[in-house]
């Protein structure tokens, strides 16, 4: 009896075949829509003080950064042949050095998650807002948005999970392919119900479905913590980004023990066993690069953490934005244009009125 679970065959990158319209690209557009509407409903929830030109104008330079700081360190850091280092104008080139398309394959969340606080702290800075004002409203949006991108990944079949005998484990059809002469192949083989014909063959073996872990984990339980619980109950100012990044930091990091490391990267840290193959799961303490970063992420959410409790508390009967009171600017100036504009309406030359005067007169 066969204990695994086949990639859908009716699943394929392509959203029409023979064309770069691609399911992954899309899901990134879905994302950021889905973010987007949240952020907007929650803007108006609380009344916030800016216009939803200034929202979108925001949002625009959070895109713009993360997809820079996401292809930056996706071809920087996980690429492991320092080919973007050698020729780095291709980072952002959709083709390769023959002139084919390849669109923009590798992205990376820790950079775009990087590039996301840049960029916006530039924009609040340039128009003088407050970034937490901003922050907390994309913090408890976001990882709704996040679960499309790793639905992407799942329909892309690519970052898929280690080895695996659960019942739930899937044969990913470009995976990598395990000679059948080794022991613990067979192992699997055996206890899944691949039959082996000959010890040449090379066998691929079932696999956790990580993305579909971290869509779950990392997007869909992350954000009903945010969404339900956190943006209700705010205490401090920065509470959604901290709670996000802890959240994010720590479910990703045990996510890592059930994805395969990227392939060239291996284990950064390989503490337990560094002779343990990285596709299937043996040490606690072999290290992932997305364990390292993710560590880092969960250390500088703590250390942040600690810090805005203490001094961007929000006082019972204080405005939840600091802000709040350029709502009443913008009030004060519309009423302002609105009496100026009614004004010119009134006092407008009225020529059939002018008219009928000339004629009286004579």
């Amino acid at each position: 009896m066969v204990a695994m679970l086949e990639f859908p065959k009716w699943l394929s990158p392509e959203i029409i075949p023979g064309l770069p319209f691609r399911w992954y690209g899309l899901m990134y557009l879905l994302a950021f829509a889905v973010t987007w509407l949240l952020f907007r409903k929650e803007s108006k929830r609380l009344k916030a003080p800016w216009s939803e030109d200034e929202a979108a104008n925001f949002f625009i330079w959070a895109i713009v950064g993360i997809l820079l700081g996401g292809r930056l360190a996706g071809t920087l850091i996980y690429e492991p042949t320092n080919y973007y280092w050698i020729k780095p104008w291709f980072i952002f080139s959709p083709f390769d050095e023959s002139g084919a398309f390849v669109g923009f394959q590798g992205m990376s969340y820790h950079g775009g998650f990087v590039g996301l606080i840049v960029a916006t702290l530039i924009w609040c800075k340039v128009h003088k807002w407050n970034w937490f004002d901003w922050a907390d409203l994309i913090a408890v949006s976001a990882p709704l948005g996040y679960t499309l991108g790793r639905l992407g990944n799942f329909i892309n079949g690519e970052l898929w999970g280690k080895v695996s005998t659960a019942p739930w484990a899937m044969i990913f059809p470009n995976a990598e392919r395990f000679s059948a002469k080794e022991p613990w192949v067979q192992e699997v083989a055996r206890a899944v119900g691949i039959r082996l014909v000959s010890m040449n063959d090379m066998v691929n073996l079932p696999r956790h479905p990580s993305q579909l872990y971290e869509a779950l984990l990392e997007g869909v339980v992350l954000w009903l913590i945010l969404w339900l619980w956190v943006r209700k109950h705010r205490t401090y100012r920065g509470e959604g980004v901290a709670v996000y990044a802890l959240g994010y930091g720590v479910t990703r990091f045990i996510v890592e023990y059930f994805r395969e490391p990227d392939s060239g990267l291996g284990y950064i840290l390989p503490l337990g066993d560094p002779n343990a193959p990285t596709a299937r799961f043996v040490s606690i303490f072999n290290f992932s690069m997305g364990q390292i970063l993710s560590f880092l992420m969960i250390v500088g959410a703590i250390i942040f953490m600690v810090y805005a409790r203490k001094h961007f508390k929000i006082n019972p009967g204080e405005p939840v934005f600091v802000d709040a009171s350029r709502a009443d600017v913008g009030v004060t100036a519309d009423a302002h244009k609105g009496a100026q504009g009614a004004s010119r309406r009134a006092s407008k030359f009225d020529a059939p009125k002018a008219r009928k005067l000339r004629k009286k007169i004579k």
